[in-house]
């Protein structure tokens, strides 16, 4: 198995050649097939003497692979899809093929080194401190779980005698929020949104009053979105940072999705107030064109998180070096790649300017749909886009007709694009993150409605 034949090259062959050949030509769209098929398709991939590598290749490139929707399809504009630079998909592979271990400076001090470079320049951008820092994770979910774990063990500081906690934030706020909450067993206080769908410093501050007033629980963070999934609406950074700095509360920012316009010259001001967060997440693997799956966290203080986070094993023992950057001492985890890599191979190759014009170049694609909305017919915009979300009701249609008209659409490989809610009632949406999607691709499935 270990030994580099003369079989091994020739598959290594082949696969280099069918990853340039997928990075140099228009990907699918494709869509998944059901187990059943799959299984009559291929088999049991998994035998006693092996498929060898020819068959196994075979088996995903001509069936496994095709039932997977490609995330950087122009006219894949679901949920928040991907669309990952060329140099940070071929750093990829140098990053698998290099064996590297992301968890510890003494391990990976040259790795680590990079992302940090990389985090910096994230950190500058909302105006934090020299001193921020912090580490690429999995995901969203396990950054913001490893964020406000640090802001409880701050608050338990604060206010030892209290037994009970909990989160402010609004009821529009990502999913993660209320599964990190299950997960530290701790509350939550959902705060209403005003009627653009944006978190008030105003209302959260008279929410947590009263809350305090009769509740023994006491809130330890406030949690902002920065671009909301579903509609990319940035909540009242400066409102809520300010609160937060009156209560000493923690203040997290979400910005998974739509932070990553800080970049973009025409949209950062409308991230005032990110300066004041305690920490916050963004995930280049979304908007800022870095493959799956990196998630950046920042702490404004890196060391509240060193203290929480870091492990204890007399193995561990030798990495515990004053000065050591050890990834593995910010987030929930011990055992992580190098996944910033191929983020900061992609920036520092193309240089920031050059992450700016792509990102206002998705901007213009998306301010564009939503005129070609307005102009049309059967459609109604269901708000202004404020980041790259453009969402969007079919006058007339129930929910089954939405899904109908999804399913064909992905059938006929025209473009996937689900149905979402808002307010209980079914809509549509094109997130455009991609650089590659064009104001023709949006023409193609307005032209179906």
């Amino acid at each position: 198995m270990h030994e580099f034949t003369p079989e091994v090259e020739a598959i290594a062959d082949e696969i280099l050649s069918y990853s340039l050949h997928r990075l140099k030509t228009d990907p699918p769209l494709d869509g998944p097939m059901s187990a059943e098929d799959l299984f009559a398709a291929v088999g049991n991939t998994i035998t006693a003497r092996g498929l060898g590598g020819q068959a196994a290749l075979e088996v995903f490139t001509k069936v496994l692979a095709k039932a997977c929707i490609s995330t950087d399809h122009p006219r894949n504009l679901a949920f928040i899809p991907s669309a990952p630079s060329e140099y940070a998909n071929l750093f990829d592979l140098v990053v698998g093929a290099s064996a590297l271990y992301g968890g510890s400076w003494q391990e990976g001090s040259g790795a680590v080194f990079a992302e940090n470079q990389a985090l910096r320049w994230l950190s500058d951008l909302a105006g934090l401190p020299d001193t921020a820092g912090g580490v690429f994770v999995q995901g969203g979910t396990m950054g913001n779980l490893s964020a406000l774990v640090v802001a409880r063990a701050e608050a338990r500081k604060r206010w030892p005698e209290t037994s009970r906690w909990a989160i402010a934030c609004s009821r529009e706020a990502h999913s993660s929020i209320a599964s990190a909450a299950q997960v530290m067993d701790v509350d939550l206080l959902l705060v209403d949104p005003d009627s653009q769908g944006k978190l008030r410093g105003g209302a959260v501050a008279s929410e947590i009053d009263a809350f305090h007033s009769r509740q023994s629980a006491r809130i330890f963070a406030v949690v902002a979105t920065a671009g909301t999934t579903n509609l990319g609406i940035i909540d009242d950074l400066t409102g809520l940072g300010r609160i937060t700095k009156e209560r000493d509360i923690w203040f997290h920012v979400d910005g998974a999705y739509g932070l990553a316009a800080l970049c973009a010259p025409t949209l950062k001001p409308k991230f005032a107030g990110i300066e004041m967060a305690d920490s916050f997440i963004v995930d280049p693997h979304k908007w800022l064109f870095a493959p799956f799956d990196a998630c950046a966290l920042i702490y404004r203080e890196p060391r509240l998180a060193r203290a929480v986070h870091t492990q204890h094993a007399s193995y561990l023992d030798t990495l515990q070096d004053d000065d050591a950057w050890n990834p593995s001492d910010y987030a929930i985890h011990l055992t992580r790649r190098t996944r910033g890599l191929p983020f900061w191979f992609s920036l520092a190759a193309h240089g920031t300017d050059a992450y700016a014009e792509a990102m206002e170049a998705t901007l213009h694609v998306a301010h564009e749909a939503a005129e070609k909305i307005r102009r049309h017919p059967n459609l109604d915009l269901v708000c202004e886009p404020e980041l790259s979300v453009v969402a969007f009701t079919r006058r007339g249609w129930s929910a089954a007709e939405y899904q109908q008209w999804s399913d064909r659409l992905l059938a006929d490989q025209v473009g996937f694009v689900p149905p979402s809610s808002h307010h209980g009632k079914p809509i549509l949406r094109f997130a455009i993150v991609n650089p590659w999607t064009k104001v023709a691709d949006v023409e193609a499935i307005l032209a179906t409605l």
